[in-house]
């Protein structure tokens, strides 16, 4: 009898071990509703679509994003779409914070942006970080834009992936589910929404996440922004 009783329990032990490692090495494939929101709320800034904006920044919100990442995202935009759009969502956003509060919604600010201890100049720790994001090393001889305007690569090194994407309010992926959703919004990039797509894939997104981003973009931006960022994808994911 006691014998037949351990056995149960070692089986049942057995079935609950099983089921836990399906769980951890079987994550869900859908994007959380905090990275839906920074989907919606960055392809609407870099559109310009302020009062669809001023929904989502409240959807944003009520997900739990706090105000400081969503200034953080609308930051970020500007490096994509530039500081009028940037700065037209950071207003949009104020109004919004004033309307909860007089409602009485005390939204959590969050933790601010860490201060850079890393001693290295801003170039080599923004090339260390885009190494990182590419999965690979970049060192070899300069090409395309960089070779024909070199300042620009330079620009890029020391002020996106250092000065922008070294802040830590934000995650690598985060900031590459944003960068992605403005440039599928604004239309007319389709090599560099290649690009950030790929690494999209290098910083843990799946492309089953990638193709519900697809669908994001299609429900508050447009079909014709999606369709264009979904022969994109396809492009992207026949590589992989």
């Amino acid at each position: 009898m006691m014998s037949k009783l351990i056995k149960s329990i070692l089986l049942v032990m057995a079935v609950i071990i099983t089921t836990g490692t399906n769980a951890q090495t079987n994550p869900t494939q859908d994007l959380d509703s905090k990275q839906q929101a920074i989907v919606r709320i960055s392809s609407l800034t870099g559109k310009g679509e302020l009062v669809k904006l001023k929904t989502e920044l409240n959807k944003g919100l009520d997900a739990g994003l706090t105000v400081n990442q969503i200034k953080e995202i609308l930051v970020h935009v500007y490096a994509y779409a530039g500081f009028p759009r940037s700065i037209r969502g950071l207003q949009t956003f104020m109004t919004v914070l004033d309307e909860r509060k007089a409602k009485g919604t005390n939204d959590i600010t969050g933790t601010e942006a860490s201060p850079i201890k890393d001693q290295r100049n801003k170039y080599d720790r923004g090339k260390a970080i885009l190494d990182t994001l590419l999965g690979a090393p970049q060192n070899g001889p300069q090409t395309g834009y960089s070779a024909f305007a070199p300042v620009i690569e330079i620009f890029l090194k020391e002020h996106l992936f250092a000065d922008i994407f070294e802040r830590n309010v934000l995650t690598y992926t985060e900031r590459e589910l944003a960068t992605v959703s403005v440039l599928a919004g604004i239309g007319g990039v389709e090599p560099m929404l290649q690009s950030h797509l790929k690494i999209c894939l290098n910083v843990g997104l799946t492309a089953e996440q990638l193709q519900q981003f697809i669908e994001v973009i299609k429900h508050s931006v447009g079909k014709k922004e999606a369709g264009s960022a979904q022969k994109v994808l396809n492009e992207v994911l026949k590589t992989k």
